[in-house]
Parts: structure tokens; sequence; C-alpha cells
């Protein structure tokens, strides 16, 4: 792996994802309570032994760029050739932003070329999943293929969203469409679709080639999917590598969380009883940012008053919240959220910072950091109340509360927040 450089693709906008989009890029988005999206990615580079890293940026990157510079610059030593490089657009060779995927890593080939690689492993940094890429280079390396292309089974109307490949016996891919409107089906399975990741180990030369033709036609829309895959099965070694999951569970787990109901889904997940994401799994840790925290605090329960106990059930609460004789159940609290005496959160996504009032009751709610609920509100009981204040309320009736957004009634509870005595 010493001779394999990644490029992760993490400009994404995540317009689906808006409003949590819309002061962050996707692979920035809190997932988890304590994790951001790129942090999967990021764990499975780390922890596959790859130690050069080169993360190109695009939208609202600031947040991103923190989160790397907080979490993630300790892992890699820059003396012994080690780096995680953020990488903005510098419009070195073209005046405008990144037309395609392709497009993206052409317009950085410069900070490539300059490390030497002998293979680009080219990834996504808005999926979340575990995988082990260097079993993927040995495969591409042994089949002497130009470019090897993850796949994963999916179902044949999932098969819309993906590129669909056709392979032989061998593995080597002999037909490719992007996002098909009818997916062609696998051999003797009229049900799934073999469908490609988004995940690329290109030899350097051969990226470098590709790349360079593309640049030169018109037409192109610059995309490894729709562009460069297509022109090259013919006449290149391309195959497909099977998606070996190091997540240990029955069924294969990779999520696309790019809509926001699919989003919901997937952390809601994660605190079931046996989840079919396993973040506590020592031999393929998931790394991140870990705050400088208190840890978690529950208080009120020894009162004698029922109603007014501190208690988070079947939750995942993350260091320095506070449930102030507050109930918490089903749902996700991220680092320094305070739930107020007799306030409810149910089945609900909770960002860092945010404030919940007394009495005030959440459900199915997605809250984004420090956004402060005031006492008495409700949240997520009357879907056509929550969208006439202005909420964004998904198809599956999750309302989402941007970052920033004011709440009537929010002035009243930071004056009690000020007030507050010391023992809660």
């Amino acid at each position: 792996m010493q001779n394999t450089l990644a490029v992760i693709l993490a400009g994404g906008r995540g317009s689906r994802l808006e409003p949590l989009t819309r002061d962050r890029a996707k692979p920035a988005v809190p997932f988890g309570g304590l994790y951001r999206i790129i942090d999967f990615v990021l764990s499975n580079c780390l922890n596959s032994g790859m130690r050069q890293l080169l993360l190109l940026t695009q939208y609202k990157a600031q947040s991103l760029d923190r989160h790397i510079n907080l979490g993630w610059r300790p892992y890699f030593c820059r003396e012994l050739g080690e780096f995680i490089d953020v990488v903005p657009p510098q419009q070195r060779i073209d005046d405008q932003w990144y037309q395609g995927t392709a497009d993206a890593v052409y317009q950085n080939i410069y900070a490539i070329e300059r490390e030497r690689p002998e293979y680009v492993v080219v990834l996504a940094g808005d999926h979340i999943y575990k995988m082990n890429y260097e079993s993927m280079v040995d495969f591409h390396i042994q089949t002497k293929a130009d470019l090897t292309i993850g796949a994963l089974q999916v179902d044949r109307e999932s098969a819309k969203q993906f590129g669909v490949m056709q392979i032989n016996e061998d593995n080597r891919v002999i037909g490719f469409q992007e996002k098909p409107e009818h997916p062609q089906t696998m051999p003797g399975d009229d049900h799934h679709c073999l469908a490609s990741m988004g995940i690329y180990v290109f030899s350097a030369r051969f990226l470098f080639e590709q790349l360079c033709r593309d640049a030169t036609l018109s037409g192109s829309r610059h995309d490894f999917g729709n562009d460069i895959i297509p022109a090259v099965i013919g006449d290149h070694r391309v195959f497909a590598f099977p998606f070996r999951d190091e997540n240990r569970k029955n069924d294969a787990y990779w999520r696309d969380v790019g809509t926001l109901d699919a989003y919901f889904e997937a952390n809601m997940d994660l605190i079931t009883v046996d989840p079919q994401l396993n973040l506590y799994d020592n031999k393929w840790p998931i790394r991140t940012y870990q705050p400088n925290m208190p840890p978690p605090k529950f208080v009120f329960g020894s009162e004698g008053d029922m109603d007014r106990r501190g208690e988070a059930l079947d939750s995942i609460v993350c260091q320095g919240s506070i449930c102030s004789g507050g109930h918490v159940r089903r749902s996700i609290l991220s680092p320094g959220v305070r739930v107020n005496s007799y306030a409810d959160v149910e089945d609900s996504i909770v960002f860092e910072g945010v404030e919940v009032g007394r009495r005030a009751k959440i459900r199915r709610a997605i809250i984004d950091k420090g956004v402060v609920i005031p006492p008495e509100t409700t949240i997520g009981y009357d879907v056509e109340a929550d969208r006439a204040r202005g909420f964004m309320v998904t198809d599956s009736g999750i309302v989402v509360i941007a970052r920033g957004e004011h709440i009537d009634g929010g002035g009243a509870f930071r004056h009690e927040l000020s007030n507050l005595s010391a023992n809660q």
C-alpha cells in the first residue's frame, strides 16, 4: 500500500439532505451522534493501511476542513511520508468548478502526479460502509487490471440510481450503463443487478491517460460512470471486485444516506438491540474527533417525582449531554445536548449543543446544531402545523429543524437557562 494513493471526492453538495447541508458539505453531516459521514471512508483507509490521502473538497468545506484538522491529522506522520491533505478547488487547469467526478480528479492531476503512485484508489466521501481496500488493490494487481470497480448486488429498482455492470466468468466487465431506466439483471437472478459502488482502483499511468483524453472531448460530462468507464471496457482490462464487508453481519452493509428519510433510518438502526452497522467492533474501529467534554449526566432521579427524572432508554447519549429531569427514548443525543425537566424526546436525532426546554415534546425529528427549543414547544405531533411554521417535513413525516432556526419563545428559554442554579 506504500505505492497507493487514495483520492477521496468530498465536495458533494448534498442537495437532497437540505437543510442539513445548508452550512456544510454532505460528507461533513453528523452521523450516529459523534461521527461525520466522512469518518467511515477515512477509517476504511486507515484500517486498510493507506497512509497517503488527498481529500478533494468544493462546496461549504469549512466544517469538513475543521473536522479533519481536529480529528484526523494526528493519525498521519508527515516525516514518514504519511499525509491527509485537504485540497480545495485550485482551478490550475480550468477556470470552472468541477464538472464531474473525473474532472475533479483531472483538475488535481498535478497533486496526484507529485506523489508518484503506482495505483490510485478513487473513493466517494459520502457513503457509510466498512471495507478493506487493500484486498481490492491486491485483486487489481493479480488480475493485471487497468481499472477495478467495487461491485455490490442491489435490487432491480435501486439499480436505477447506480452504474450497472455486466461481467463474464472471470469478473471482467463487459458492459456498463450509468443509472439505466431498465437495469439489466444478473444471470440467473431476475431480481438483482451488479452495481458500481463508486470505488475505483486505477493503475496510475492508465488513469492519467484517460483523464487527459476525456478532458479534450467537448461532449463529455467528465464523469467516471457516464464517460470514462463506458469508453474503456472494450479495449482495456476492467474488472469488478465484489464487495467484502468488514461489518461482519449476515447481510452486507452499504448505505448512501442521500435523502433525509434514508439518513434518519440509518441513524435509527444504531439504537436497536442488534444494529445492522456495528460501531463497537474493535477489529475495524471507526475513528473520529473526540471532543474534550465531560461524561453524560442524568439528574433528578432521586427526587421522588417520577415525571421529573433524567433518563435515556434505547438511545445513544454522547459526552457533555445532560438529561436534567427530561425523558429520552429511542433517540440520539450528540455532544453537549441538554434536555430539561419534564421534556420528552422520542425517535429523534439531536445534534450538538441543542437545548430542549421544560415540558417540550419532540417526536420523529432531526434538530441541527445549536437550536434552542423553547419550553412547552411541541414538534412532530402535528406535521401540518410544523409545515405551517416553516419547518421541513419529509415524505415519511420526519420534521427537520435547520441550524440557526428561530422558534417562537426561544428568547424566554435562553433567559431561563441563564438563571438555572448550579445543581440543575
